[in-house]
């Protein structure tokens, strides 16, 4: 079967430099996205059955802007004032900046790692007096509270937003010849939305170790898997597989 159609299970690219649109061009295809998953944040009745006090931390620690966003509406909602003694710690210096959506930036206590959490670790050893608040998604890292278990660190861990699947009641999937998928979450969408799909000659690609798993535990064959070193990106294993498929054909 030759590959026309891709089914991308991800938000449209924003800029026109997207690799996507030029695998399309380059080997004459139509790639559509469609994320399949979205995050929707805890609302205020739910998070206060928690019994979490967010203003009994004196510091908050950022691992996303999802974060950051789901963090400021909750307490907007709360009517809770975050104090200008606040400190407010980031996974990177991107994130730190975002901050700036919702606070004065020059007038806060603000400190960054370099991407990796082990490295914030190492800039809150000083602050080893603080109560760290964390907002997390209801999947995360494990990695992030065994470092702070370990560190001895006095903080809560708090889920301010949750991933959920899409309504994909409008996407034909059968129109497609090859569908990737980013997270075993979006797996999970693709069974609650299309609960008969059988995928037949539909051939499914995947980006990452743990959806590679998601998909053979829910029975598919994986057809696409990236990074590898001859693919490090979904876009490169794309083109290799199109090319040696169309070229059979």
């Amino acid at each position: 079967m030759k590959i026309k159609k891709i089914l991308v299970s991800q938000p449209k690219p924003e800029t026109a430099k997207s690799p996507y649109f030029d695998l399309a061009e380059k080997n004459n295809i139509q790639v559509d996205f469609r994320p399949f998953i979205q995050v929707e944040g805890v609302p205020a009745k739910e998070f206060r059955q928690t019994r979490i006090q967010i203003l009994d931390h004196t510091a908050v620690i950022f691992t996303a802007r999802t974060a950051i966003d789901h963090f400021f509406h909750l307490c907007q909602e709360l009517r809770i004032t975050v104090p200008d003694t606040m400190k407010y710690f980031c996974i990177s210096e991107a994130t730190a900046f975002y901050l700036q959506k919702y606070i004065v930036y020059r007038k806060r206590k603000i400190f960054y790692g370099d991407g990796n959490f082990s490295d914030l670790i190492e800039l809150m050893k000083k602050h080893k007096e603080d109560r760290f608040l964390v907002p997390l998604s209801d999947v995360h890292k494990m990695e992030i509270p065994q470092l702070l278990d370990k560190g001895g660190f006095k903080y809560t861990k708090a889920t301010l937003y949750r991933t959920v699947s899409s309504n994909l009641s409008d996407v034909k999937i059968t129109d497609y010849d090859i569908l990737v998928f980013f997270s075993p979450a979006g797996i999970k969408s693709l069974k609650e939305n299309f609960p008969d799909f059988e995928q037949n000659g539909i051939k499914i690609g995947c980006f990452g170790p743990s959806t590679a798993q998601a998909v053979r535990d829910a029975g598919l064959r994986l057809d696409i898997e990236a990074p590898t070193a001859q693919a490090p990106s979904m876009t490169m294993a794309l083109e290799q597989f199109i090319k040696q498929n169309n070229k059979a054909k």
